[in-house]
């Protein structure tokens, strides 16, 4: 099959964005990535995210955005905040919930394939084993493409993988993309940013929301597995 020209994976260092990486150079021609820092706690996913790059010789370029440190409205920035509880603004919403984050992330993203001169731009969005977020919703990210080509006159495709996908079935994705040892050993998913202990899963405090969906779909893989 020939490769497709070129994509920009949004890429957090996490385990949906690194399945995306695989996916993505597996497919495409040249691949490139982009991470973003805005200021949260678990910032150790930056790091994780150079170091996956590197291995998987990929571009990594790091865009500081500080708009969310400013208005400080969300459980991964301030660390006084629970982030098992809900959303203090949002109560519909986890607190981990980071208003209007994909949207800046992925018009950020926009300009920057823009500039490269990069054909699609790949997320790692999911509806299925999501934490409630309004905005990793099909409807929202095909809006957005729509208003962002609209006003740059292009033709950036958005493309998201792991959309239908569960958990489990990410892991799976990883394997059959060749990336899942990197997953398990590199990627950082963990809200409290933990990397103390390597579990089975990944390493991680085993107690945030991030940290229980991942170990409840490794679990679920394995069973599959067995099967």
């Amino acid at each position: 099959m020939e490769k497709e020209k070129s994509a920009l994976v949004v890429f957090s260092g996490g385990q949906d964005s690194t399945t995306c990486l695989g996916w993505a150079k597996n497919r495409y021609a040249h691949v490139e990535t982009i991470t973003f820092d805005y200021h949260q706690k678990h910032a150790v996913e930056i790091e994780q995210a150079k170091k996956i790059a590197r291995i998987l010789h990929v571009p990594n370029f790091v865009m500081e955005i500080n708009i969310f440190a400013q208005l400080d409205d969300s459980a991964l920035i301030d660390a006084s905040l629970d982030i098992n509880a809900k959303h203090r603004n949002r109560p519909n919403l986890p607190a981990s919930f980071v208003p209007n984050r994909n949207a800046v992330f992925f018009t950020a993203a926009h300009a920057y394939a823009q500039k490269k001169g990069l054909d699609h731009i790949i997320t790692g969005i999911n509806q299925t084993d999501y934490s409630g977020y309004p905005d990793c919703r099909i409807p929202f990210v095909e809006s957005l493409e729509k208003a962002l080509n609209l006003g740059s006159e292009s033709d950036i495709k958005f493309l998201y993988p792991l959309i239908h996908l569960t958990k489990a079935e990410t892991f799976k994705m990883a394997e059959e993309e060749g990336v899942l040892d990197i997953v398990l050993k590199e990627t950082h998913t963990c809200y409290n940013g933990d990397r103390s202990v390597l579990h089975e899963w990944g390493y991680g405090c085993d107690t945030c929301p991030a940290c229980k969906l991942r170990k409840k779909g490794w679990e679920a893989y394995l069973r599959k597995l067995k099967k």
